[in-house]
């Protein structure tokens, strides 16, 4: 179980409610006060044998997590290591303590298991819970969305997706109990997420908006406004990668774009808008991949890379995403092969996931 809102990777079932109300937090401060190590391993198991049968509950956290820090404290070789353990152990449950950027509770760091901190992300499926469809083509798996508010997010906090599509930000948002706004150029395709959104459960009472426009021009300042905010505190962006998939035929749709360089210059465009409504010493992401056209591989992720770093944003991680299959490649999996094998290339099975940090002073939020 994760402490507070996670749902592991992939398969989209929340966790288990944690143990009705209990004492575990009193027992585990009285093992402190006995004084020799055959004694604390005997009160230890006996507590561990009450866990194990529901004799004594926790409302704090997950059985199995007690259950193996207890063995770190039977398996101390001297009482004063033994203590140590416990002390941990005691400040874990009752004290939280974060990096004020997200709602981890570092203090309990093991349990949060389904938080990926590696660069190489190889994720077997999408989730498809709830509303989440992979109907639209071209959206990106709620995956992505889900860790990176985890990880640079608190419940309350506002997300900035200007290129929404069908609402996978927003979706994730609301389940996760952040305040949401979608940006997308296509009328139908922003009344499409809309419908996904208000079907999907919003206990929190969050925002989810997605607002018909054009990324590139729109003023997010006036529209913050309308909520009334400043400024957004994590930005998720995954722009058409070029032209691959032609998203539609109006010419502002950067998947319309004339050219890759006429591409990353509307994509900067929306770049240095965003990044002006964005906190200080906060995140933005940009989801892309790169192209393959005329016999050249085009790097396409590693350019967009370069347009963000030079509206000034620093670049703190590169994640390597899995796909295994596009909707156009999955039923032509040996004709791609065959093509790879005559014309020298590789079949993308991978996409980037850019993550960069805003420097500033957190005083000057809202100011851009």
């Amino acid at each position: 179980m994760v402490p507070s809102e996670g749902r592991p990777i992939g398969n989209g079932q929340a966790s288990e409610p944690p143990h009705p109300d209990g004492v575990v937090l009193e027992r585990i401060r009285a093992l402190r006060s006995i004084t020799s190590m055959p004694a604390l391993r005997e009160e230890v198991a006996a507590l561990k044998r009450r866990l194990r049968s529901n004799g004594v509950s926790c409302d704090i956290c997950e059985t199995e997590f007690l259950l193996a820090r207890l063995d770190q404290v039977a398996a101390s070789r001297t009482l004063e290591r033994a203590h140590y353990y416990l002390s941990r152990l005691e400040r874990s449950l009752s004290q939280v303590r974060t990096n004020g950027l997200n709602d981890i509770n570092l203090n309990r760091w093991q349990e949060y298991t389904d938080i990926l901190t590696d660069s190489l992300w190889l994720i077997e499926r999408r989730d498809n819970s709830g509303v989440h469809s992979a109907d639209y083509w071209g959206n990106f798996i709620p995956q992505i969305p889900h860790q990176m508010m985890r990880r640079y997010t608190r419940r309350g906090e506002w997300v900035l997706d200007p290129f929404a599509g069908a609402g996978t930000t927003l979706i994730e948002g609301q389940r996760l109990g952040r305040h949401t706004l979608g940006i997308e150029l296509n009328p139908a395709v922003a009344e499409q997420a809309r419908r996904l959104i208000a079907a999907e459960p919003n206990p929190d009472h969050t925002v989810a908006d997605v607002i018909t426009a054009d990324s590139c021009t729109l003023d997010y300042h006036a529209l913050l406004a309308q909520y009334g905010q400043r400024s957004v505190q994590l930005v998720i962006m995954h722009p058409p990668y070029f032209d691959i998939i032609k998203f539609s035929h109006d010419p502002r749709d950067l998947s319309n774009a004339g050219s890759v360089d006429a591409f990353l210059e509307r994509l900067g465009q929306v770049v240095s808008r965003v990044v002006a409504v964005l906190d200080p010493e906060r995140y933005l992401v940009l989801v892309i991949g790169d192209k393959y056209a005329a016999g050249e591989w085009i790097p396409l992720g590693f350019r967009a890379m370069q347009v963000v770093l030079e509206a000034g944003l620093t670049l703190k991680s590169i994640i390597v995403k899995n796909f295994e299959q596009t909707t156009a490649k999955r039923t032509q999996k040996a004709l791609w092969r065959y093509r790879a094998l005559l014309g020298g290339f590789y079949v993308f099975k991978h996409e980037y996931v850019f993550v960069f940090y805003k420097k500033g002073n957190r005083e000057n939020r809202g100011y851009g």
